[in-house]
């Protein structure tokens, strides 16, 4: 099947308040392209440099998401054009962002990474954290961000029971935290959580955007 296939085939299993990242991450240009021509406009990318490179030659109307891990020197380079970064894992990287959005005179979308799955490997605030960095009222002066949801990643495993519990916990804390500390922020609208393996059971616990790159785009071209 082609790009345009697979896009069609996972498009067709998204309930209609489900949003699809398409994720291109070490997929070439050309391939961006044919997802593209088949009406995709949000893309994902893990590496810094690999999206600054794919924004500088590919269409400018493609929204660009960042889905990796982000060092704080590398946060500079994403600001200027990056709609949503999702793997906001310190209040350190939340701050950078802040402080470089100011520069470039524009308020970027975050999501906040919440490490829900039984491996070290893995980033983001644990559970606990999330209520405290927001009580402690960081939040409130950085007015050049705006957290729009939480973003999480189960472990890699068959186990569905476990992937299903997991992604429920994340369900669970994000709907506690737009009850206590975002019921007057209508952005606070979006959990990122779902991959090609996994990502009907995260629709199924509360999922609204998914992240799917190897299901479109077939095996990655390191």
């Amino acid at each position: 099947m082609s790009i345009a296939d697979n896009l069609n085939a996972i498009r067709a299993t998204l309930p209609s308040h489900v949003k699809l990242v398409c994720v291109s991450k070490f997929h070439p240009n050309d391939s961006v392209l044919e997802a593209y021509a088949a009406g995709e406009k949000v893309f994902g990318e893990s590496k810094v440099q690999e999206v600054c490179q794919k924004y500088d030659t590919l269409p400018k109307d493609i929204v660009w998401h960042f889905i990796g891990h982000l060092q704080t020197n590398k946060v500079k380079f994403l600001v200027p054009f990056v709609a949503l970064i999702h793997g906001v894992d310190s209040l350190r990287l939340l701050e950078e962002i802040n402080k470089q959005a100011a520069k470039a005179g524009r308020t970027v979308d975050c999501l906040l990474q919440v490490h829900i799955a039984c491996e070290e490997t893995k980033f983001g605030f644990s559970p606990e954290e999330v209520p405290d960095a927001l009580n402690s009222g960081i939040l409130d002066t950085l007015n050049s961000v705006r957290i729009c949801g939480l973003m999480g990643m189960a472990t890699f495993t068959d186990n569905e029971t476990q992937v299903r519990a997991e992604f429920r916990s994340l369900k669970t804390l994000f709907d506690q935290l737009k009850t206590s500390y975002f019921a007057d922020k209508p952005w606070f609208d979006t959990l990122s959580m779902g991959m090609s393996d996994d990502y009907r059971i995260a629709i199924e616990e509360g999922s609204t955007m998914v992240r799917v790159g190897s299901s479109i785009f077939g095996a990655r071209q390191y």
